[in-house]
């Protein structure tokens, strides 16, 4: 079904549909799981097994709109049954063409394999290390004597942000700069129906810093974690340009911060608005990872992907042509009844919670997944051990009966932009 969903409200622009997505979606997903919007021609896949299908097939579905769907538009009509060599033409007038999550194979698949030297098994056992002291040292800053604390601010930005710093391997001379230029500078919107997309601050700052360092390490290698990814070398064994490599590290710092905070604060969210779960948290900590689980199906980060169809094709029954931009909305597919029973419930011990598409399907499958998954056990986890209670402020928050928070404006990513908490020492 590609009719219009027959709802006026617009998905990409309305700020209610922000902090209550889930009514809307749900809506949709009834209509049809793959469902045309009138707004701006954007086909909507709600259900679960609809978008594993489009996740899975980088033959027939382009990746080159992913993180900005109908805004600006591609640069020239879309014509014909086959729309492959348009794609491949004019891609690079496409904003964040450069970024790894736009990237088709071969591109893609060579790209990506640069990861490989990023995040290896020994790697993220040495930042997971560095992760335990520098949890300790963000919370003895963040938790006062006072018994209140900006959760997002206070700990979870400069966590994530130093977490990802050292796994590629910044100096930690250089440390207070990324946190000076990251957290306080100005940076661009991913998500926005008004342009603000294509923006690349902060990426211009990581892509000047990380090539000054692989091109500092290609001359003169040291022992440390930059030379290994300055000599890192595609599948066939060429060595990259210095901007290739750049590119996918500055993806991964920027992309895994914005994602990992956003899930940092919506489970420390639940976990205060939930007393009874607190306490079976604070009673069984084997029932953390699952916790994490289950919040990335509940609350997923990213909200949606976006694909372009490159040739006419059919998904859940429904067909359509060669040019089609597709919404994949990761934040209904994961409350698709027919694979999560009672899906707007939170329940810490549903058995199929790791089954979300939080982290993407297929090729596209965030890289930094491990990583976020240890991040949110060793803080959410550290958080427990030091404190006795934590509860929701209310003179920020407002009342149980009358929250008040507020979202990042993007159609993209979904997280709150404060999150003020209150506790008692441990």
């Amino acid at each position: 079904m590609t009719g219009n969903d027959g709802d006026g409200r617009d998905f990409f622009t309305d700020s209610a549909l922000l902090a209550e997505p889930y009514e809307y979606l749900a809506a949709l997903r009834d209509k049809c799981p793959v469902l045309r919007e009138k707004h701006h021609d954007v086909v909507m896949v709600t259900g679960y097994e609809e978008s594993l299908a489009v996740y899975g097939d980088p033959v027939r579905f382009s990746s080159c709109i992913s993180v900005t769907g109908p805004f600006p538009g591609f640069p020239v009509p879309l014509e014909g049954d086959d729309v492959s060599g348009l794609i491949a033409e004019h891609r690079d007038r496409l904003p964040m063409s450069d970024q790894l999550p736009t990237m088709d194979p071969p591109a893609h698949t060579q790209h990506r394999a640069l990861l490989t030297t990023m995040i290896t098994p020994i790697r993220l056992r040495q930042n997971e290390e560095f992760m335990q002291g520098l949890c300790a040292l963000q919370y003895d800053a963040a938790l006062g004597p006072d018994g209140k604390t900006e959760f997002i601010g206070r700990f979870a930005s400069p966590f994530v942000l130093l977490v990802i710093a050292d796994l590629l391997g910044v100096p930690e001379a250089d440390h207070q700069e990324f946190v000076r230029a990251m957290l306080h500078g100005e940076a661009g919107s991913i998500g926005s129906s008004k342009g603000e997309a294509l923006k690349h601050s902060p990426l211009e700052f990581l892509y000047g810093k990380f090539s000054q360092y692989i091109s500092s390490r290609r001359s003169e290698p040291r022992n440390d974690v930059l030379t290994s990814l300055a000599q890192a070398t595609f599948p066939d064994g060429s060595l990259p340009e210095v901007i290739d490599v750049v590119r996918v590290a500055a993806n991964l710092f920027a992309a895994g911060q914005e994602t990992t905070i956003r899930l940092l604060s919506s489970a420390v969210r639940i976990l205060a608005e939930d007393q009874a779960l607190q306490a079976r948290l604070r009673a069984d900590r084997g029932l953390l990872r699952n916790f994490i689980e289950e919040v990335l199906r509940y609350e997923s980060p990213v909200r949606g992907d976006f694909r372009l169809s490159k040739v006419p094709v059919a998904v859940g029954g429904v067909e359509l042509p060669a040019g089609t931009t597709l919404m994949l909305l990761n934040a209904a597919a994961n409350r698709d009844p027919r694979q999560f029973a009672d899906p707007d419930a939170f329940d810490v011990d549903r058995e199929n919670a790791r089954f979300h598409f939080a982290f993407g399907r297929g090729a596209h499958i965030c890289p930094g997944a491990a990583l976020a998954r240890t991040e949110a056990r060793i803080s959410l986890g550290q958080l427990l051990d030091r404190t006795a209670s934590i509860w929701i402020d209310e003179d920020f928050h407002g009342p149980a009966t009358a929250r008040e928070y507020h979202y990042i404006p993007t159609f993209i990513l979904r997280g709150l932009t404060r999150l003020h908490i209150r506790y008692t020492l441990a």
